[in-house]
C-alpha cells in the first residue's frame, strides 16, 4: 500500500481565553481550507493536566503544583505543504512554553474505491 498525504489534521489545547486568538492566526496563514470553505475548525471543551516543573515558565499555575484548566481542543486540517507555516505561527501565538500539538496524517477519499 503506498499512500500520499496530502493534508493532516492539526489538534492542539488552548485556554478557552487564547482560542480564538490561535485560531485567526492559524487561519490567516493557510489552515482549515476544506473546498470553498475557510476558517473550517471544530472545538471542543475540555479539562487540561499539567504539572510545571522547577525549570519550567508556566502561564498558568505555579512550578511544582498540579493544575487543572478549562482548556478547549481546537482541530483543523491543513494542506501538507502549510504544515511547518502553521504549527510556526501556532507556536508563536500560543500562550503555553510547550503547548500539545498532534499531527495526524489524512487519507484522501479518493483513495478508497
Amino acid at each position: 500500500m503506498n499512500l500520499d498525504i496530502n493534508r493532516v489534521k492539526i489538534v492542539v489545547t488552548i485556554p478557552v481565553k487564547n482560542v480564538n486568538e490561535v485560531r485567526n492566526a492559524v487561519c490567516e496563514v493557510g489552515a482549515g481550507m476544506i473546498g470553498n470553505y475557510s476558517y473550517c475548525t471544530s472545538s471542543t471543551k475540555s479539562i487540561g493536566t499539567f504539572k510545571p516543573n522547577d525549570k519550567a515558565n508556566p502561564y498558568i499555575g505555579e512550578k511544582n503544583n498540579l493544575q487543572f484548566v478549562e482548556e478547549e481542543t481546537l482541530e483543523f486540517v491543513c494542506n501538507i505543504d502549510k504544515v511547518k507555516k502553521v504549527i510556526t505561527k501556532l507556536r508563536e501565538i500560543h500562550p503555553y512554553e510547550e503547548p500539545a500539538i498532534n499531527i495526524v496524517p489524512l487519507i484522501d477519499e479518493e483513495y478508497f474505491e
